[in-house]
């Protein structure tokens, strides 16, 4: 695993060129792919596969490049030379999008909140057993303090003998107030677990429909432009409008990036929806003021002044606008650590940039149905 062999010829020319460039950032630490990829603690046939154009790397894979290129080189890579390569492996993420691509995504997200499920409930369960454990223990510690107390109100003038043969009275207390601070503390994990497991198989059914969508999307479009008249139409959803509204349910777009934001919209029309964006977060709680008919938000993480964290935490406290699902659209990956966050601030979805199309398409088709049954319901 020394040399890299020659980029083959049936490479697309967004996945030669991203091929290309991040050769030129790997050859500049003058190492071989196997100790980079150690180095690293990744697969270095994997590894390979990202600089041989067969295989589209992570973004994080082309920022750690940049990173141990510029340790090496003793000098910071510059931004253009970062927004080029963005570029490339925008294009390359665009070209390669597929249903298949869609539902891997989708796939890894339903994994991970089913890993978080099952852990909730293993947890929930030890903490149950442990919190009926200290109850018994307490109740039995009870019984034996209240029997003790009625000794001595029986026998007050026999107080300080019974004292003398019950020393362990100061002991028995002092273990109940122990056990009782423990139950409140497993009282109060196991309702964060009973919390954590509602969240996660939540979660595990949004992206099930999420799923599901995106393979009507690959069987629509897969259909011949011209059917018989005799077919049933495909179910649309998203296009439908709202009972008894005459209105279609609106989308918000939040992006300080207008390339973004045409970027989106283009995804986006094809479900024939009201599309509405905005370059910052107070231009959002200005529309969220207009127009509280939101099927849901598509929220960008990093904008300057307000941003996307914070937007959705005032979003969450105005009453109107507490329960429109958002959706964070974010640069910095699926990192636990970003996707946590996002949850507490009160997010129901992210999905990372550059996006791809299928997945986003898939992810408000389903908020947009949801709009619609809670509206049906009404």
């Amino acid at each position: 695993m020394g040399e890299l062999r020659p980029l083959g010829d049936d490479l697309t020319d967004t996945s030669r060129a991203l091929a290309q460039a991040l050769r030129e950032l790997f050859e500049g630490m003058e190492v071989s792919v196997r100790r980079y990829a150690a180095r690293r603690r990744r697969d270095p046939g994997t590894f390979s596969r990202y600089l041989n154009g067969t295989r589209l790397p992570p973004w994080q894979v082309v920022m750690d490049l940049f990173a141990d290129l510029a340790e090496h080189r003793g000098t910071a890579v510059t931004p253009e030379a970062i927004e080029f390569v963005r570029g490339l492996y925008g294009s390359a993420v665009d070209a390669g999008s597929s249903p298949k691509h869609a539902v891997e995504i989708l796939e890894q997200q339903l994994a991970d909140a089913d890993r978080v499920s099952r852990r909730s409930t293993v947890r929930g369960d030890v903490l149950g057993d442990a919190l009926l454990d200290r109850t018994h223990r307490i109740a039995d510690l009870e019984v034996r303090l209240n029997q003790l107390e009625a000794d001595r109100s029986a026998e007050r003038e026999r107080a300080d003998s019974l004292a003398a043969a019950h020393p362990d009275v100061s002991d028995l207390l002092q273990e109940r107030n122990a056990l009782e601070a423990e139950v409140s503390r497993l009282g109060r994990e196991l309702r964060e677990a009973r919390e954590q497991r509602a969240a996660a198989e939540a979660r595990c059914e949004l992206l099930e429909r999420q799923l599901e969508a995106v393979e009507q999307q690959h069987v629509a479009a897969a259909l011949p432009t011209a059917l018989p008249t005799a077919l049933p139409a495909a179910p649309a959803p998203a296009s439908a409008s709202v009972p008894g509204s005459g209105a279609m349910p609106r989308i918000l777009i939040v992006d300080d990036q207008p390339d973004n934001l045409l970027a989106m919209r283009a995804v986006l029309e094809t479900l024939d929806q009201d599309l509405v964006t905005v370059s910052s977060g107070r231009e959002a709680l200005k529309a969220l003021l207009d127009h509280d008919d939101f099927a849901v938000i598509i929220m960008d993480v990093q904008m300057p002044e307000m941003d996307g964290y914070e937007t959705c935490a005032h979003i969450k406290r105005r009453p109107r606008t507490r329960d429109v699902p958002i959706i964070f659209l974010t640069a910095m990956g699926e990192d636990p650590e970003h996707t946590a966050r996002g949850y507490a601030a009160g997010a129901v979805d992210y999905i990372s940039k550059p996006f791809d199309p299928w997945a986003l398409r898939a992810k408000v088709a389903v908020f947009t149905s949801i709009y619609l049954e809670r509206h049906a319901g009404r």
